[in-house]
């Protein structure tokens, strides 16, 4: 094993797969962090790095089962002309799930009083973590195949996971906490997992289109919210008033 990553192509394999696991990581800080939102706050950083860590069991799993994997890109569904694979239906499910999932935690960010969204029943902690490692399975299907095509090498594989996983767990609770705490950004992480939905389900029903356009609107749309808040921490900063010079005594 240690010949293996001795060679520069592993290298460069590496650092591939490692990106392709970053993105990976952010979207799915973005919904871990929606979700454990609905959780009691002394849960949510608990809660949030369990997630992270049981997506990376799961990923790691995905890549230990690749002959099963591969064996999802086969027809098994027919209806008509048109034929499902495995890993299509899997990605309409799991599109669909998102879809929903999303449009609802924004309708209810959007229309819900503080009040009324405080006082929503707390979902459970296994049921967060389920729908975490439900959504990550799918965020991981293409992200394995890739791998698969890239190389033959478990150990990068999981070297690049595990890699990335860490990346997380120490970028996590800022990038939560930016999420939360900044109304507009929320929203624009709402909008975000409301396009992976549909990218997803595009994908199970056979349209390709380039991903980097819309990575690029969503960097788009980050950029501009951070200029909103800057402009926004401006004009509420109070301004500093000159100090006035004292008059002069009146001489008598």
């Amino acid at each position: 094993m240690i010949e293996l990553f001795l060679q520069p192509e592993t290298w460069f394999i590496f650092a591939t797969l490692f990106t392709l696991e970053i993105v990976l990581g952010v979207d799915n800080v973005v919904f871990i962090s929606v979700l454990c939102e609905r959780l009691p706050e002394h849960q949510r950083k608990f809660a949030r790095n369990l997630g992270i860590a049981l997506a990376v069991i799961a990923r790691i799993g995905l890549v230990f089962s690749i002959s099963w994997v591969m064996s999802l890109t086969q027809p098994l569904l027919s209806l008509g002309e048109f034929a499902f694979t495995g890993r299509e239906l899997i990605m309409i499910a799991g599109g669909a799930f998102l879809l929903a999932k999303s449009l609802k935690e924004l309708w209810i960010w959007l229309t819900a009083s503080d009040t009324a969204h405080a006082s929503k029943v707390r979902a459970s902690i296994t049921l967060i973590l389920l729908q975490i490692v439900a959504v990550d399975a799918v965020f991981s299907m293409d992200s394995v195949i890739t791998a698969v095509g890239l190389t033959d090498d478990v150990p990068v594989m999981v070297a690049a996971i595990l890699s990335s996983a860490v990346v997380m767990v120490l970028c996590a609770e800022k990038i939560n906490d930016a999420v939360m705490r900044y109304p507009g950004l929320k929203t624009l992480a709402l909008l975000f997992l409301v396009l992976l939905g549909v990218m997803l389900m595009a994908e199970g029903f056979a349209i390709h289109f380039n991903k980097g356009y819309v990575y690029f609107a969503m960097a788009f749309g980050l950029v501009m919210e951070c200029c909103h808040i800057k402009l926004n921490s401006k004009i509420n900063t109070p301004a500093i008033k000159p100090i006035q010079p004292r008059p002069a005594p009146a001489q008598y």
